[in-house]
């Protein structure tokens, strides 16, 4: 199934990547809870996460915390929400696997309802910075 995570992995749509391997590619979410909100995604296009192979779920995972980490020292967060839907009754909007890292501020209570529309230069500008803290 081809989706809009498909099309920026093959590059035929942009995406701010943060993080690339041979089965998986991190980009900042167009449209964030707040500033840093990624999703780590297998570039193979399972719709949900029971349509993957045990081992392939744990690998995905398994980017998670080295992911989140390089956030958190880009952004100055302090604390991050990990999240992965299934389905559209679950709010996956997307129907190709990926997992929400959000991060969390102290000075900010962040509702999950409010999403942002961050210009693409200030996207472009953080992305930066999360690569750099790899």
């Amino acid at each position: 199934m081809v989706s809009i995570f498909t099309e920026i992995i093959e590059g035929k749509r942009p995406g701010f990547i943060i993080f690339e391997d041979e089965n998986h590619v991190a980009i900042l979410d167009k449209y964030p809870i707040d500033t840093g909100h990624s999703l780590v995604i297998p570039k193979t296009p399972y719709e949900k996460i029971i349509d993957m192979p045990k081992n392939e779920v744990a690998e995905l995972f398994s980017r998670v915390p080295e992911i989140a980490n390089a956030i958190l020292k880009a952004t100055g967060a302090v604390a991050f929400s990990i999240a992965q839907n299934n389905g559209k009754e679950a709010k996956q909007i997307i129907p190709h696997v990926h997992v929400h890292i959000i991060p969390r501020y102290a000075d900010k209570a962040t509702m999950w309802t409010k999403r942002g529309i961050p210009s693409d230069a200030e996207l472009e500008q953080l992305q930066k910075k999360i690569v750099n803290s790899f």
